[in-house]
């Protein structure tokens, strides 16, 4: 008897088992969006990511992290008798990625880069600021070239930054300069180019430091009034950057610090109408001790705050994800919906710190009704934990790199320094949704600010709708956050038929600079939710 109703049981087991593992794989398969493989070695680990407007992608890790899986060219070996691991560097720390091929090309980069800062400048040269090391107060410059180019990493000699700084951000600024914001140690700002008064203070970031930190990398916005808003541990500031002075308080965000080491990420909120008012969204973090007490199982929390920014007297409103995270990037998407993607639900930044990786993305939903907001998507299969990146690509998919949580890279570890580079695709892919999917046929590669022009395009099925035109930036990623991060929609009229599938939209540039700054940015046609591929346009004062 005991042996047949053990037998039953182990059978029952096995049912649940199948059914569980065919519900389990049924349930992903059922959640949008997909994932590919790009890059099975990069030969770096991306700690930096960015997107150029040659359809290339600049990926820079540190460079006193040893042996990377990529060499430099021959003769270009790096030497730093001060390095700790190898005083003769010949391996690459630094690649370009180009899209069309998926080839790799190492690039040359001498002085320490580790948890810098970076921004494009407005004729697309690619800003890179300072690291540890030799590296605290360097300022480096990388103009792209075409994906057959040898373009390569400059560091100045002529100019250096007044303060070091480590864990900064940048941001540039409706003139096209760029404001240059904290770091460790540094509770000031300063500007490139350099303006007179070289750094200033900012005790904002000293107020707001706790025993853990928590006010590095911290959150930077410009908003379309031309003021700054700037984030750090659970406080935020109005800053005005022409007089250096703070010109409003907002109210703390509960939860816990959100900041660098207990990072979650933000995002600005797409530009649109009138382009007077700005909403801040500020997601996840780890919980306050977990990164002094190096706890890599204390749960991430999964709250969210949203504030209009431009308001009189604005106040945060709550609202939860379907999980707790830490690390995670904020992708803002050429629709104005924002996806949430990499990083862990327990632990902290740092070395070592992190556990249970988040694998599931989310698409927050600006425009729905709060609790509504969120929509987990299709998880990964690659944990991306301390060190990951993620940036919109032109073609509208979301590129992945990085995750190393070691000191030195480590491929025997349970969370391993991580080569391969992914691509998220979003829903508004798929394969249904082609027929909608616009072409841009042409479009200016030179806007000023409140012009007129318009944009000719190509539908399969009849334009229904608006179509919308919306020029995103092209940031530069590193630790949750994506410096430089915007998304403007532009004022648009009706599509107009113009035979043969083909339409014109008329569009208005953004009026200026505070709205969007001088530079390159992708110029995606949204119709009904699906984006073109965009056309890189440069914004001309």
């Amino acid at each position: 008897m005991d042996s047949v109703l053990s037998q039953c049981l182990l059978f029952f087991f096995f049912l649940f088992s199948i059914t569980l593992t065919t519900t389990t794989k049924l349930a992903r398969a059922q959640l949008p969006g997909t994932w590919e493989l790009v890059v099975e070695n990069a030969g770096i680990a991306s700690m930096h990511t960015a997107v150029t407007r040659f359809n290339t992608v600049v990926l820079l890790d540190r460079t006193n992290i040893g042996p990377s899986r990529k060499m430099l060219p021959k003769g270009h070996c790096r030497f730093d008798r001060n390095d700790a691991v190898l005083k003769r560097d010949c391996y690459a720390h630094s690649v370009v990625l180009d899209l069309q091929t998926n080839q790799i090309r190492p690039l040359m980069i001498l002085t320490d880069t580790w948890c810098s800062s970076g921004q494009f400048l407005p004729d697309g040269t690619l800003l890179q600021t300072g690291g540890d090391l030799d590296g605290l107060r360097k300022i480096r410059k990388f103009e792209p070239c075409e994906p057959n180019g040898r373009c390569n990493w400059v560091e100045l000699d002529d100019v250096e930054l007044n303060d070091g700084r480590w864990y900064a951000t940048n941001q540039i600024l409706p003139d096209g300069s760029v404001i240059i914001v904290g770091g460790r140690a540094a509770n000031t700002v300063e500007y490139y180019p350099p303006r007179k008064n070289g750094a200033v203070s900012f005790p904002f970031l000293a107020d707001v430091e706790d025993s853990q930190m928590d006010n590095l990398y911290p959150y930077v916005h410009l908003l379309p009034n031309g003021h700054l808003f700037i984030f750090a541990n659970n406080k935020a500031v109005l800053y005005d950057h022409e007089t250096n002075e703070v010109v409003k308080n907002y109210p703390p965000l509960d939860g816990g610090p959100r900041n660098y080491p207990s990072a979650g990420s933000s995002a600005m909120l797409a530009l649109d109408g009138d382009y007077s008012t700005a909403v801040i969204v500020v997601c996840g973090g780890a919980q306050y001790g977990a990164f002094i007490e190096r706890s890599t199982d204390t749960p991430a929390h999964g709250s969210c705050g949203r504030i209009v920014a431009t308001g009189l007297d604005p106040v945060w409103e709550m609202e939860d994800m379907a999980f707790g995270r830490i690390m995670g990037d904020m992708v803002m998407l050429p629709t104005g919906e924002v996806l949430i993607i990499n990083g862990a639900q327990a632990g902290t930044q740092g070395f070592e710190l992190g556990s249970n990786p988040c694998l599931y993305p989310l698409l927050y939903r600006p425009d729905q009704p709060v609790g509504l907001r969120f929509m987990t998507l299709t998880p990964g299969t690659v944990p991306r934990m301390y060190h990951s990146t993620a940036n919109l690509l032109p073609d509208g998919r979301v590129l992945i790199a990085g995750s190393n949580p070691h000191v030195l890279y480590r491929f025997k570890a349970e969370f391993p320094t991580e080569l391969r580079i992914e691509a998220f695709s979003p829903e508004y892919l798929s394969a249904d949704r082609a027929n909608i999917r616009p072409v841009i046929e042409g479009i200016p590669e030179t806007v000023r600010y409140g012009d007129a022009f318009e944009v000719s395009l190509s539908v399969t099925l009849p334009v229904v709708g608006i179509v919308e035109v919306n020029l995103g930036s092209a940031p530069f990623a590193t630790h949750s956050f994506s410096q430089g991060q915007r998304l403007v929609k532009l004022a648009v009229k009706s599509a107009v038929p113009d035979g043969d599938g083909r339409y014109k939209v008329g569009c208005t540039a953004p009026p200026n600079g505070m709205v969007a700054p001088p530079g390159y940015y992708m110029a995606f046609a949204v119709n009904q939710g699906v984006p073109s591929v965009a056309h890189w346009v440069q914004l001309v004062a």
